[in-house]
């Protein structure tokens, strides 16, 4: 017999006391278990399961930190080649609940679309998956039809290279960001520019953000980044910049707008000059700066990213009956944690911001000392970051290195969870599905590699491309790539 805690619910509260179980129940066994404990006379809600295991201080660097239950305790907490368990312990296992859909993994390419003339330097999906827009060194961007996967538009205009890409929320406009410092609006059903390029930028464009739907539904405003170390908020009615953001001695590497703080929201900037800043979006007042990195900060992340770039579309792709749809997704997260930050920078290192503690009942209680000092710090990687990004439920964090490497940390605490080995060149790009069990990782080795996040080892492995992958995408159980070789492959189940 193992003595085991019942699982305690997402917020760390036991769900009932002490109980002994067989150790040889099943992980479905523990699910039912819970379900029956948590009951709220819903459907069974499908629950992962894991167990931190015990510091160990002579333990590997690196060495995972928790062990998830796949088959049953016996095996993967007893069995386990550390030894930290015996029968006689009181085990406390932590569940979560999962998402009641599942998407399946890519495992074989089904289109290969040339177009572009040269690499592809970035790509995303539509918000509800069925367009991807790509942008390339050959001065334009394209639209492709998932459906049918398809070509659909080419939008030309841009004078340099394409940077960046970036989606409406409610799949209204594409805005695109160019080497020519312009900034294009395009309509997606047409392929049209929305009016003339907006010129205000002296360098090139380096990253978009909109203003999310659930705080401006009919005419979302547009931030962009550039490396001219500014950040200018773009009206799209009168197509004019509102304001424009000095404060940064160098290029600002990303923008990002975020939900929290004020009545519309907050920008967060990171820059090369070191900071990270966040601003007021009502009228870009200077709110905080962040210096802890002691280097280029060059990647945001935000536990709202997924539901805020998604606006009202849920995992089903039905219409939206209302505006309102967007805040009720992004209050359901909320409910159970604050609007968190995590920057990555070339000092090899990440940092976890709570910068609205009150803006989430569930952190009422915690003490921050200050909301300008980190939550964490985030160390590990040998290597430059070059991208972090959140999972949609916000539970996990991924974290891409030039070390070759993807580290997991948990997303409320910062925690190191486990490293991903596989790619042998820099990774340079991640994605999460929308169900958050599978990472996807493009690497400068031409692969792109599949996670399975219950053994942290490759699920697939998908070569194919032949030069280096800068861009990957997931929407459904569809991933898109691009890179180096001037394709976009679109790879499925």
């Amino acid at each position: 017999m193992a003595t085991l805690l019942p699982p305690p619910k997402q917020d760390g509260t036991s769900l009932a006391p002490a109980v002994n179980l067989p150790a040889n129940v099943s992980r479905e066994g523990l699910e039912a278990l819970v379900n029956k404990l948590s009951s709220q006379g819903e459907e069974p809600v499908p629950f992962s399961f894991h167990v931190k295991l015990r510091e160990d201080k002579n333990a590997l660097p690196g060495a995972p930190t928790q062990v998830v239950i796949s088959k049953s305790i016996e095996v993967d907490i007893l069995g386990h080649p550390t030894g930290d368990f015996t029968t006689e312990d009181v085990i406390v296992i932590h569940c979560s609940p999962q998402s009641v859909f599942r998407v399946r993994p890519a495992t074989r390419c089904s289109s290969t679309l040339s177009g572009h003339s040269s690499p592809i330097l970035c790509a995303s999906f539509s918000p509800t998956g069925n367009l991807l827009a790509t942008g390339s060194g050959d001065t334009n961007a394209r639209l492709w039809d998932l459906n049918t996967e398809t070509p659909s538009h080419v939008l030309s205009g841009h004078k340099g290279w394409v940077l960046c890409v970036e989606w409406e929320a409610m799949e209204r406009e594409l805005a695109t960001g160019g080497h020519d410092g312009h900034v294009r609006l395009w309509d997606p059903k047409t392929g049209t520019p929305i009016g003339d390029a907006l010129k205000g930028h002296s360098k090139h464009i380096m990253s978009l953000a909109w203003e999310p739907i659930h705080i401006n539904a009919t005419s979302p405003r547009l931030a962009s980044s550039s490396k001219d170390g500014t950040v200018r908020v773009w009206s799209t009615l009168t197509r004019r910049t509102e304001y424009t953001l000095g404060g940064h001695s160098a290029s600002v590497n990303l923008v990002k707008w975020g939900g929290g703080g004020g009545k519309k929201g907050v920008l967060y900037t990171a820059s090369s000059d070191r900071t990270v800043r966040i601003w007021d979006a009502e009228a870009g007042r200077p709110l905080h700066t962040l210096k802890e990195h002691a280097h280029w900060v060059t990647t945001l992340t935000l536990n709202t990213d997924f539901v805020l770039r998604t606006g009202p579309f849920d995992h089903t792709g039905r219409k939206p009956t209302s505006d309102e749809e967007a805040q009720a997704r992004y209050d359901a997260l909320l409910r159970t944690t604050p609007e968190l930050l995590i920057s990555g920078s070339d000092d090899h290192t990440l940092f976890l911001w709570s910068l609205f503690p009150s803006s989430s009942p569930t952190s009422a209680g915690v003490l921050q000392q200050s909301i300008t000092k980190p939550v964490a710090r985030l160390t590990g990687h040998q290597r430059q970051i070059s991208h972090v990004v959140f999972s949609p439920d916000g539970k996990l964090v991924a974290s891409a290195a030039w070390d070759n490497s993807v580290r997991l940390w948990e997303g409320r605490t910062g925690k190191f969870v486990a490293t991903l080995r596989g790619h042998v060149g820099a990774v340079y790009r991640l994605a999460w599905s929308a169900d958050s069990r599978l990472l996807v990782s493009a690497s400068k080795d031409s692969t792109l590699k599949i996670w399975d996040l219950k053994t942290y080892k490759i699920k697939n492995d998908l070569p194919g491309h032949t030069d280096e992958v800068y861009c990957v995408d997931f929407v459904a159980d569809k991933v898109v790539s691009g890179g180096r070789d001037r394709t976009v492959k679109i790879w499925k189940n």
